[in-house]
């Protein structure tokens, strides 16, 4: 198979906007040569609370939950949902000050566009992935 090229932005929770602070709770991919848009959220409520004790989980996760849904396009995901994939990803990785804010996009390739997602969860997004010791 050849090499895919995709873009991808890390989705940062920001529970007070004000500190600047955040933890990685998903990633956003895009590869234009196969069609693929496709969101990973991985809420760990507890590091949240870690930054804001008195955080709204049930918003976050709502919001976190129609980024998905724009993500996968069709009936019920709005007039951003019925965008082509591409500017689906480019409303989504938009520059916002709120309580769920993207990184700057990134770019890669891989021989196995199956296997993107995954691999960036565990990189940007999981606590104590493989090769990175846990302190304790």
């Amino acid at each position: 198979m050849p090499t895919a090229i995709y873009d991808y932005a890390v989705i940062r929770a920001v529970p007070r906007v004000e500190r600047e602070e955040f933890v990685n709770v998903g990633v956003i991919v895009s590869c234009q040569s196969t069609g693929l848009l496709e969101a990973g959220i991985e809420l760990d409520p507890a590091r949240v609370r870690a930054l804001d004790p008195h955080v709204d989980l049930d918003a976050l996760r709502a919001h976190l939950d129609a980024i998905a849904t724009i993500c996968r396009g069709g009936p019920g995901s709005g007039p951003i949902g019925a965008l082509p994939p591409r500017a689906r990803f480019h409303w989504l990785t938009a520059r916002r000050s709120s309580i769920i804010q993207v990184s700057p996009v990134h770019t890669g390739r891989s021989d196995d566009p199956a296997s993107i997602l995954e691999g960036l969860l565990q990189r940007m997004v999981r606590v104590g992935r493989a090769g990175i010791r846990d302190p304790g």
